[in-house]
C-alpha cells in the first residue's frame, strides 16, 4: 500500500449508499482485524456489528448498514495503541475504497457496547460505519465539516520543534524526516483539535499530547491519546515510506515541557 496517497485522499465519510459490502472485500477485511498490530504489543479486538440486527444508530451517519467497533483491555497505553491499531484498520479499508468516520460520543454507546460484548475491564473507545461513499455528502455531513474545519490543518512549525520547545521546527529543517511528519499533520483528531506535538532531536522524535478540555471519559478513555496514537501511526509509515528505519521507545526528556502538554513516548532511528 502507498500510506501516503491514502493518507491524503482518505477522508471521513458519513454519507454511504446503503450496498453491503462486497463478498470479496469483506474476507479481505476479516482477515486483516485478525491481528492489527502496534508498537505497545496490546491486543486491539475488532468485531463487525450488523447495524439493524444490533440496532445501532449514529445521528450523524446516513446508509450505513454495518459497522466496526475496537476493544481493548484498561491498561497503560490503551488509548495510544487503539488509536494506532484503529488507524491501521482505517487505512485498509481506505485502500478497499471502503469508507469510515471516526465516532466516539455521537452513538448510542450502551447498544455498541452490548453488541461487542464489552467487559468491565475492556474499553470500546470509537466504532466506525463501514460503507461505500454515496454519491454526494448530505447537508448535515458538509454542514459537520465546515463547523470543524474538517480540512484545515494547523501550520507545520506550530506542531513540531527543533530540539526543545522554544525552537519552531521548519520543513526544511525537518529534512528526511519531513514527509512523515507531513503525514502526521494530515491526520484525523476528534473535532480537528490536532492535539499531537513532536519534538526532532537527533536521531529521535519525541510525541506529545497538547490537552485541551473536555476529551477525557470513562467510557472513551483519553479521546486525545487515542489521536495521537493514530498520528504515531502516519510517522511510521511515512518514516518507511522515506527510507527511515527506526522504532518506538519511551526516552528521557531532559528539555522543559509546558504544562498543557505531555510526553508520550518518542521515534528512536535506528
Amino acid at each position: 500500500m502507498n500510506y501516503e496517497q491514502l493518507i491524503r485522499d482518505r477522508r471521513s465519510v458519513r454519507s454511504f449508499d446503503g450496498r453491503p459490502i462486497l463478498a470479496e472485500d469483506m474476507q479481505k477485511i476479516t482477515e486483516f482485524i485478525r491481528d492489527v498490530p502496534n508498537p505497545y504489543g496490546i491486543p486491539v479486538e475488532f468485531l463487525l456489528l450488523d447495524a439493524n440486527e444490533h440496532g445501532l444508530t449514529s445521528p450523524v451517519i446516513t446508509g450505513a448498514t454495518l459497522w466496526i467497533a475496537g476493544k481493548v483491555k484498561k491498561v497503560p497505553h490503551a488509548e495510544e495503541a487503539f488509536g494506532y491499531s484503529f488507524e491501521e484498520m482505517v487505512l485498509f479499508m481506505q485502500s478497499l475504497g471502503i469508507g469510515t468516520t471516526i465516532i466516539a460520543g455521537t452513538m448510542d454507546r450502551a447498544a455498541f457496547e452490548k453488541a461487542a460484548n464489552l467487559a468491565e475491564d475492556e474499553m470500546l473507545a470509537c466504532v466506525s460505519p463501514l460503507g461505500y461513499p454515496a454519491s454526494s455528502m448530505s447537508v448535515r455531513e458538509k454542514m459537520m465539516r465546515m463547523g470543524i474545519k474538517a480540512d484545515s490543518r494547523i501550520k507545520f512549525s506550530e506542531l513540531f520543534f527543533d530540539g526543545d520547545f522554544g525552537t519552531p521546527l521548519t520543513e526544511e529543517k525537518a529534512g528526511a524526516c519531513a514527509k512523515a511528519l507531513e503525514m502526521v499533520r494530515l491526520a484525523p483528531s476528534a473535532v480537528n483539535k490536532q492535539p499531537w506535538r513532536a519534538v526532532v532531536t537527533d536521531g529521535r522524535v519525541d510525541f506529545f499530547e497538547h490537552h485541551d478540555k473536555g476529551f477525557v471519559g470513562e467510557a472513551s478513555g483519553d479521546l486525545q491519546k487515542i489521536d495521537v496514537g493514530i498520528a504515531i501511526s502516519h510517522f511510521v509509515h511515512g518514516a518507511e515510506e522515506s527510507g527511515l528505519a527506526g522504532h518506538i521507545e519511551e526516552a528521557d526528556i531532559s528539555y522543559q515541557v509546558p504544562n498543557e502538554i505531555e510526553y508520550i513516548t518518542s521515534w528512536q532511528k535506528n
